[in-house]
Order: C-alpha cells, then structure tokens, then sequence
C-alpha cells in the first residue's frame, strides 16, 4: 500500500455515472450466494428495465443461479466497462416470474421482450415451445445500490502483463 500522501485523489463516480454503464452494456457477471455461504458467479447477458434500477436475466429454473436466488435472494451484477480500471457493481434483491408454462402466460410475454432485445425477432411458436420445454423463468434484480471504478489516471498495467510465467 503507497504512503498516504504518495496516492492520487480517486474521484467517487455517482450513481447516475455507475448506472449509466450498467445500461450501456448486456453481459455481466452475476453473483448469487450458495448453500454454503460461498459466492456462486454466472457470466448472464442481461436487459436493463423497464423502470429506473431493473435489471432482468433470463435463467432455467434448474439453474444454480436460480435454484440460489429462490433461497437468499441478494445478487450483485459485475459489468466491465472499457478497460480494467471501468467497472460498475450492481447490488440489489432479486424476484424470480414464474416459470414459462404456457404459450401467452405471463412469464413467456417477458421472456420475449428479454429474449427479443438480445436476438431480434423470432419464431414466437418455437420460441414459446423452447421457453416451456427449458422450464425458462426471468431473473428481476431491483438495483438498490451501485459502487464502482471509472479511473481516469493513475498506472495501467503493459498490455503483457496479464502473461505470468513469461519470458
């Protein structure tokens, strides 16, 4: 750790500058607790809303992700921003929809709006049939707090330095 006097004032990004990253981006990295108390991380893609601090996340309900937001429903989304040194963390309690069921429920109506913003439009009859056969459900993470990093100065590691071992 540097001297006190030797560390660069870090600017404290605000919340609208940490949430205006997580909504310019779809993959991240969700996190959930497991059984054991032990973080369990997913690389998600993800949709942002509707509504301010919504973030959704299609999943399968036999899914550990899934299986470990029924049970403790705290998660925390980790977006990359455009280098090391730009992240956001979403924190924030999540609600599982039902699971998709039937061609129209209400379950399969949001998975296609997810679905839909990732992919474009599809089939609807063989994507309602793949949602209901995949036991499919939609992840709602309601943000309640954002922390982050989008540094401006300071050192940035030599694009090998990510190489251990090499010579």
């Amino acid at each position: 750790m540097l001297p006190r006097r030797a560390r660069r004032p870090s600017p404290v990004p605000s919340q609208e500058e940490l949430w205006a990253l997580v909504a310019s981006h779809r993959e991240g990295i969700l996190a959930t607790t497991g059984p054991s108390g032990r973080p369990q991380l997913s690389n998600v893609l993800y949709l942002v809303g509707p509504g301010a601090g919504l973030v959704r996340i299609s999943t399968t309900a036999n899914r550990v992700k899934a299986k470990n937001l029924a049970r403790d429903p705290r998660a925390s989304l980790h977006v990359a921003g455009q280098d090391f040194w730009h992240f956001a963390v979403a924190d924030g309690t999540a609600t599982l929809s039902e699971v998709a069921a039937a061609p129209g429920d209400a379950a399969v109506r949001e998975l296609a709006e997810v679905h839909a913003a990732f992919y474009g439009q599809l089939d609807q009859e063989q994507f309602v049939a793949e949602m209901i056969a995949a036991r499919r459900l939609v992840v709602r993470l309601s943000v309640e707090h954002l922390y982050g990093v989008l540094a401006t100065t300071g050192r940035r590691p030599r694009p090998d330095a990510g190489t251990l071992g090499a010579e």
